[in-house]
This record gives C-alpha cells, structure tokens and sequence, in this order.
C-alpha cells in the first residue's frame, strides 16, 4: 500500500456488492440468500420482487421463506408484500458480537500506538441504534488530565458521535453499505465541529473513495479545532467494526504523517485480528 497525506484525490469507485444466488438446493441456503438481499437492499422496507430478485429466486419461494421467518421473528412484515430485517436478526448479530474481544485484549494496542507516537490513542466503535453512529469505549492518554483535550459535554454526545466528522467517522463511513452513507451524508453537521469539518457533500464522498483506496484517514481540524488525527479501520472479517483514531495537537503534527500512518494503521490490524480470535482463548 502507498501511503500519502494527501486527503482528495479521486480514485475509482469500488464495486458494491450484491447477493448472490444460492448454489445449494436446499431452503436453509436460500433463506441465506434471502436474509442477505434484504440487508443489502437500501432503506428499511422492502418489497417481494425486489427481494426476490436480488436474491435471484422465484418470488413464490421467497414468499415462503418470508413467511416462514416473519414467525420465527428473522424477518417482518409491514404491509401487503412489504418486509423487513426483524428482531431475531438482531439478536443473532447482538450475540455474535459478544463472542469479539473487549477491552482487555484491545487496550495493549492503544497504549502501545500512544507510546509510538505520543499521541491519544481512542477505539471507536460503530453503533446503529437511532442511526449510524460512532461511539469511544477505550482509549489511552496517558497522564493527560481529559480535559486538557478541550472537548465539552455538548461535543461528546454530538461531534464525536457522528460519522461525518472527523477522521474515525469517515474510516468507518467509508466502508458502510451505501445506503448507510447516503443516511449519514443527509445528516446535518454538528454546530460545534471543528473548522476543518468537510460540509460539502460532494467533497465528502470523494473523501470516502481515498480512504477505501489507501486504507486511513486524515482529519485536519475536524472536530476540535487545534487538534489533527489518523485514523484506520477497524474490521470483523470484512464487516467494518470500528476505528482506532490516533489525535494529536496540530502544532506536533509533523509534516511527514508516513510514521503515524503506520502506527495507526497496525494498531488497526493487530485489533481486527483479535476478532478472528474466540473470546476464551484472549481472557
């Protein structure tokens, strides 16, 4: 990977990705399929057709398995012909998250990524209730009293939260379905970002092509003013989990970001490895 510090250059777009017919005959592997197409399509209710063919099914054996799924709470039913992810869905992705490593096993990055570069070191982690959001649950300052960082109670629950500003909002924005980032761009930007914060949508977007080509992100002022970051993403197999974000005042900021890059970029990895890891075998 080349690594740079230039934050727009426009690159090709990746292809989206899109279900794909099952290749077993039998009605659990279609139900995948059918499980899979409705998290891909965009929005939040779908209609029989549109499922059926994105699934690449006849529309009768969707039905069924629709059908079969609204009683077991994987999917619902909102109106004639009309469906969507359910309860069950949730609790299953609920539960699969619980087997991932917490804190204990992802602090020893933070710290060793504040002791490479002196900087604060913070694990974000993408949270979808009432929307797409982005929430701190570990971080590593070392002796730096909290407020120091300047960030207000207001900035907390507002700018740190959403997923437009700052370099970890865009590492995990970057690599969400487009539906998703179609939710987050409609968003307004929080009155208290920073002055580096991106507000044209067009620019923004762009931003989103050069951290899915190059793998990081760079925030120049974006939430607090006096304050620049990296950041890189942070993955359970291919599904984005979270970022790391590594922030330091803008006046250390050096001019050649490829050491903090780097940094950044391993304590990503080194957490998205932990995820392949079953819980019992890191405690």
């Amino acid at each position: 990977m080349t690594i740079s510090t230039a934050r727009e250059d426009r690159v090709p777009a990746q292809r989206q990705g899109s279900a794909q017919p099952a290749k077993s005959g039998s009605l659990a592997a279609r139900a995948y399929v059918v499980q899979q197409a409705l998290a891909q399509l965009p929005g939040d209710v779908h209609a029989l057709r549109d499922i059926a063919r994105l699934a690449k099914l006849p529309e009768a054996t969707t039905h069924r398995i629709l059908q079969d799924g609204v009683d077991k709470h994987i999917f619902e039913q909102v109106g004639r012909g009309m469906y969507r992810l359910g309860t069950g869905t949730a609790r299953a992705g609920v539960q699969a998250m619980n087997r991932l490593p917490g804190a204990t096993g992802t602090h020893t990055y933070l710290v060793r990524l504040h002791q490479a570069t002196g900087g604060l070191a913070l694990l974000y982690v993408l949270s979808a209730f009432g929307g797409a959001k982005r929430l701190c649950t570990d971080y590593e300052i070392g002796g730096m009293d909290p407020a120091e960082v300047g960030m207000t109670a207001e900035d907390v629950v507002s700018v740190s939260r959403s997923l437009r500003t700052g370099a970890s909002g865009r590492a995990i924005l970057a690599h969400l379905p487009q539906d998703a980032r179609d939710q987050v761009l409609a968003e307004e930007v929080p009155p208290t970002a920073g002055p580096g914060v991106i507000r044209d949508n067009r620019a923004l977007a762009d931003s989103l092509l050069v951290i899915r080509e190059r793998g990081y992100a760079i925030g120049r002022q974006e939430c607090m003013a006096g304050w620049d970051s990296v950041a890189a993403p942070v993955f359970w197999r291919s599904q984005v989990m979270g970022s790391v974000l590594l922030l330091k005042p803008t006046s250390t900021m050096p001019e050649d970001l490829r050491p903090l890059i780097h940094h950044t970029l391993r304590a990503a990895k080194d957490i998205s490895d932990l995820t392949a890891t079953p819980v019992s075998a890191v405690l």
